[in-house]
Parts: structure tokens; C-alpha cells; sequence
């Protein structure tokens, strides 16, 4: 990891670290599950990469279903990785076009990695079903997620 931040640290108001043993984990918020999920996959990828820089090259459309919230959660945050960890793009902004507890669809915009314009900060292998928690809580929605890298 390029660089730590204290786990009570909110990066752009949408994510916090969370200090796990080998590997790391984001807090995520949202006003209502559509912003939770959004700022789930902007927190993974700017953990990843300087997602500011990235540029919008490329759409693809995903669907991904799960069993509950977190399954839904921890298979969005999978399928969002298999662009980077399987096809090198990077996933510079999603926009969620239907979302229920089990089923989730959106456009996601990306940008194919390229060394010369790209930093890789971290590289994370997976998302994992460890801890894994998504909740509507008395200010919002929140969810914790573990990833290893």
C-alpha cells in the first residue's frame, strides 16, 4: 500500500479504512442502497488507482444478482474487479440503473489500464465474504467490506 490513512479518516465523505490483519477493508455510506453501492465500487477503485485520472473509454452493462444485501454487495465489488483483475480496465464511474435486494444493473464506465498513464496504488486480489456487512442504519445505509490483496 502506497500510502495509510487512519481508519477514522473519510475519504471524500463516502468511505473510511478499516484496519484488518493482512489485508484491508472500506466503510462505505450512502444515503440509500443506489449511493451505497455507487460509493462500493468508487471506494475499490480509488483504493486501486488515481481514479480521477482515469477517462471514460469504454461502457459495458452488468447484472449481478445475490442472495441477500451482502451477497448482492460482495458480488457486485467481484464482478467490478473482474474488469481489472481479468480484462485490465478500470472502472472510472458506475451508474446504477436498477437495484433491489437481490438484483442489481448499471453502466459502468471504463478506461483499459495503460501503464504510462495508469498508477496501480494497490492491487487487490478479491473481495471477501469476511465480515462482510450491509445495513440501513439511523443516518443511512452503511456497509464494511474486506478485500485481499
Amino acid at each position: 500500500m502506497k500510502y495509510v490513512l487512519s481508519k477514522k479518516e473519510k475519504i471524500r465523505g463516502k468511505y473510511t479504512l478499516i484496519d484488518h490483519t493482512a489485508d484491508f477493508g472500506i466503510h462505505v455510506f450512502g444515503t440509500d442502497p443506489v449511493e451505497l453501492f455507487a460509493n462500493a465500487a468508487f471506494a475499490t477503485f480509488d483504493m486501486l488507482t488515481e481514479i480521477d485520472s482515469l477517462e471514460n473509454l469504454d461502457t459495458a452493462d452488468l447484472k449481478v444478482t445475490g442472495d441477500d444485501w451482502p451477497d448482492l454487495m460482495v458480488n457486485w465489488l467481484r464482478e467490478l474487479l473482474y474488469f481489472w483483475n481479468g480484462k485490465e480496465l478500470l472502472v472510472k464511474q458506475v451508474h446504477i440503473l436498477a437495484l433491489s435486494e437481490n438484483e442489481l444493473s448499471a453502466k459502468v464506465e471504463l478506461d483499459p489500464f495503460d501503464p504510462d498513464r495508469h498508477e496501480i496504488k494497490i492491487e487487490i486480489k478479491a473481495v471477501t465474504y469476511h465480515q462482510i456487512q450491509v445495513s440501513r442504519g439511523s443516518e443511512g445505509w452503511e456497509a464494511k467490506v474486506i478485500f485481499d490483496v
